[in-house]
């Protein structure tokens, strides 16, 4: 039996969020002088001993801070919302945006002159240390060209740490670093100096004892500083917590948690400190109410809390979610838009003998997002034949906000998809998401998810050009369209290129996780992911039970749309020739050359012209620029262009439950997902492919040409499986059926399922319990994940004129949340654009 009776928001956090969001973002320096001061010192040892004693001299030294009215504490930062730089995985994009960081388009951050100057000194150490330098050298130079044509990138662990895990929570819990590290000792014991692994085995585990202690005094730091402000402070209600908050931290993480309070606390100081250690994001809570939830019953129990005082704790655990931030490159930051961390954190499910496990704590999570109205966490629910309706409801209601949260997974699909991988049964029925829509078994495993973000729509223009792209061989050769007298050759030469470029791809992954594993290991993760003590290596290396590398594919639905117009109406219908496909193409149909086309095209010229020994000046650049950007069509070609379009639109899309067109569809998705899984990693791992696109389908598409589904040149590409914006007409039970034909269980790495309402749909108990089995029943046709934005087109476009009124909005991005007012202007554009369903 659970509770789902609601629960008043403490009047504290309100507080708690007015002062976190009061200023913007802040770069602070301290992380970085520290680890680099800490490298200095510790040269010509081993890899594993100097992270430890990095990560030891930073938790010693770094600035802590209390702030008003906490009751979890534990900052990364000084300033709220502030981040630290990781330099040891690379910093010459940093270097480079130093002076713009503060005022691009996404995710902007404050930086003071005195940072700037400090940061300029500290990268002068790392040139050629760096995890990403080394990244580059273990590259073919054919997949370093594939990512500067935009094919694929990887610039999510090339840049910074890999993240994405979720670790033993529960065992932090339960025995506290101690004893983590009496368990690292006696394995340690057990080790004779003869022994083959003896070398880095040793150094390993004593990296680990070095880790789990450093965190034990970064938690003593914050005791101290906790008695000494209740000595200084004269309103004794704050007093009196801010003593009870000196003696959780003089207690946990050291020991095990003898209460929940206790438990809460312990559970932030892992939260927070994985994410000094290292700059990976998605470091995910995982079943936060099955964890805490024994602390939580044994006090309730006894009348040491109520649910009130428990809410309110769970609560400032989720204001906390919300501090921990991190600076990207600025064109990742487009990709990852709106300052999230995918810190996910999922309720309800199963036990591992297939027990629904839902409690109190479940629906005190899902009351927590609506208390605090913020992105993070990541809130998730799982789904299946066994969840209690009034759960779902509770969810629903939730959803009803328009936070955008929680995203729904289906138990019924995810679990055969990682019995497929090789999980037990056990470990595949306690899964948990990671990040945006990625399952796990949490504790066990490296998955590697976001490894990538793979375009599906550029090996289709490298079909279409023969594999060049702007004057480079960057595909395969695989002949002249035009002369292509069938489909099949066409579709034929389509999973060619995608094939190519997929192996591209792996070969970028894999040369970046050797430089993780030999350059960042991580020591103070590894304590808390099997077998890393047991086998005496870091996650890193291969230490954990289950070891997989997750690109992404996205644009499924242009593709799927593209390639069936093609047949429709080249081979079948004979309406438009293949020549005038192409052209059209590239003419971008009716809109003609827009600006990125022209400076694409003039680009490849001037190549030409310099490849050929001609001397190109500033002036010749500009001659060449101004002459291609008059080119024009013809009347004739730009009437014949439009009359294209026209047809495209008519053919049948992706979208609205046509068999023959989904079916189709399925098949597309095949040419990414089937040659994926046949890759294996340097932690002898699996490759398994996702399809979602985080919102990288926003700026990826700005680097992607006209495709033959009529979309036009450098606009979003479709998000995850959904259908493309606008092209799903028959509603969103017919929209939810044609994602469903997908094959799910093939993308064991997450698919992503976006669908927007008007509020009116969800109005009252009739409409929550229509949405409900809206997602029942795409759950029982087989669909993976669902997840929405309840918002009205003029509410969002009003945030965009005027976007003060409007700083607690709060939309569904792709596998996450954000506040809608700091997206860049063309992904809120891009969520505007989506169908909005009704019943």
């Amino acid at each position: 039996m659970f509770n789902t009776t609601d629960i008043p928001k403490s009047s504290r956090i309100p507080k708690l969020v007015e002062a976190l969001y009061a200023h913007m973002p802040v770069i602070e320096s301290a992380r970085a002088k520290l680890i680099t001061e800490s490298y200095k010192a510790t040269e010509g040892q081993p890899t594993i001993t100097r992270r430890a004693e990095a990560f030891a001299h930073i938790l010693r030294n770094i600035p802590i801070i209390i702030r008003d009215n906490e009751l979890i504490v534990g900052s990364s930062t000084i300033a709220p919302r502030g981040c630290q730089t990781f330099p040891e995985f690379s910093y010459q994009w940093l270097e480079d945006e130093l002076d713009t960081v503060e005022t691009r388009s996404a995710d902007p951050f404050y930086i003071a002159e005195e940072t700037k100057q400090e940061l300029r000194e500290v990268h002068k150490y790392w040139k050629g240390k760096t995890s990403s330098e080394l990244a580059t050298s273990y590259m073919a130079p054919e997949a370093i060209r594939a990512i500067e044509h935009n094919i694929f990138t990887p610039g999510n662990y090339f840049y910074n740490g890999v993240g994405h895990v979720t670790v033993k929570y529960e065992e932090v819990l339960a025995i506290g670093y101690k004893g983590i590290i009496d368990k690292a000792q006696a394995e340690l014991d057990r080790c004779q100096v003869g022994d083959g692994n003896y070398v880095k085995k040793s150094h390993f585990l004593k990296a680990v004892i070095l880790s789990c202690q450093a965190v034990i005094e970064y938690a003593e730091r914050y005791a101290e500083l906790a008695s000494q402000m209740a000595a200084e402070c004269t309103d004794p209600v704050r007093k009196q917590e801010l003593l009870q908050i000196s003696q959780n931290c003089s207690r946990v993480p050291a020991n095990g948690a003898t209460s929940f309070y206790e438990a809460c606390q312990s559970f932030w100081f892992v939260q927070q400190l994985l994410q000094v250690e290292s700059s990976g994001h998605s470091i995910s809570p995982g079943r936060f109410d099955q964890y805490m939830y024994p602390y939580y019953k044994a006090d309730l129990d006894k009348g040491i809390i109520t649910r009130e005082s428990a809410q309110e704790l769970l609560d400032c655990i989720w204001v906390k979610l919300n501090d921990l931030n991190k600076v990207r490159d600025a064109a990742s930051a487009e990709g990852f838009a709106g300052y999230s961390l995918f810190q996910n954190l999922i309720v309800g499910g199963q036990d591992k003998d297939g027990n629904d496990v839902t409690n109190d704590l479940s629906v005190m999570c899902i009351l927590a997002s609506m208390h605090v109205h913020l992105p993070m966490p990541s809130l998730s629910i799982r789904v299946w034949n066994g969840s209690p309706h009034e759960l779902l409801i509770k969810a629903a209601e939730l959803t009803r906000t328009g936070i955008g949260l929680p995203a729904y997974y289906n138990d019924e699909v995810i679990i055969p998809a990682l019995l497929n991988r090789g999980l037990t049964l056990a470990d595949a029925r306690e899964y948990n998401i990671i990040g945006c829509v990625e399952p796990q078994k949490a504790g066990k495993t490296d998955g590697w998810h976001d490894a990538a973000f793979f375009n599906m729509c550029r090996p289709l223009e490298l079909v279409f050009s023969n594999g060049m792209d702007k004057g480079e061989l960057v595909g395969i050769q695989t002949g002249d369209v035009t002369k292509m007298t069938t489909f099949e050759e066409f579709y034929d030469a389509y999973k060619k290129q995608m094939e190519y470029c997929i192996s591209l791809l792996v070969n970028a992954d894999n040369a970046i996780d050797v430089a993780h594993a030999e350059r960042v290991p991580l020591p103070f993760e590894s304590c808390m992911v099997d077998d890393c003590i047991s086998r005496g290596i870091s996650v890193q290396e291969g230490g954990a039970i289950y070891n997989f590398t997750g690109p992404q594919g996205f644009g499924i639905a242009n593709m799927a749309d593209s390639l069936y117009a093609i047949r429709k109406l080249v081979y079948e219908d004979k309406k438009v020739s293949m020549e005038e496909y192409k052209e059209a193409l590239a003419w971008n149909y009716d809109k003609g050359l827009d600006e990125q086309s022209v400076k694409d095209i003039s680009e490849m010229i001037l190549k030409g012209m310099q490849d050929g020994g001609m001397n190109v000046t500033e002036d010749t650049a500009k001659a060449v620029f101004t002459t291609v950007m008059r080119l024009k069509p013809t009347e004739e070609q730009l009437r014949r262009f439009t009359e294209i379009h026209h047809m495209i639109d008519e053919v049948p899309k992706y979208g609205n439950a046509i068999d023959d067109v989904d079916y189709f569809a399925r098949d597309v998705a095949y040419t990414y997902t089937r040659p994926m899984q046949k890759y294996h990693n340097p932690r002898g791992g699996q490759y398994q492919a996702g399809l979602y696109p985080v919102s990288a389908n926003v700026p990826l598409g700005g680097q992607t040409g006209a495709t033959p589904d009529g979309r036009y040149a450098h606009t979003p590409v479709a998000d995850g499986v959904s259908p493309s914006a606008g092209k799903d007409v028959k509603g969103p039970t017919a929209a939810a059926t044609s994602v469903s034909r997908l094959d799910h269980f093939i993308v064991s790495n997450g698919t992503l399922f976006n669908q927007k309402f008007h509020p009116s749909a969800l109005a009252g108990r009739e409409g929550l319990e229509k949405f409900v089995s809206l997602i029942q029943t795409f759950f029982d046709q087989k669909g993976m994940h669902m997840q929405f934005n309840v918002v009205d087109r003029e509410t969002l476009l009003d945030a965009q004129k005027h976007p003060e009124k409007y700083s607690h909005l709060v939309v569904r991005v792709a596998g996450y949340s954000a506040l809608f007012t700091t997206l860049s202007r063309s992904l809120q554009d891009d969520i505007i654009r989506r169908t909005e369903q009704g019943f």
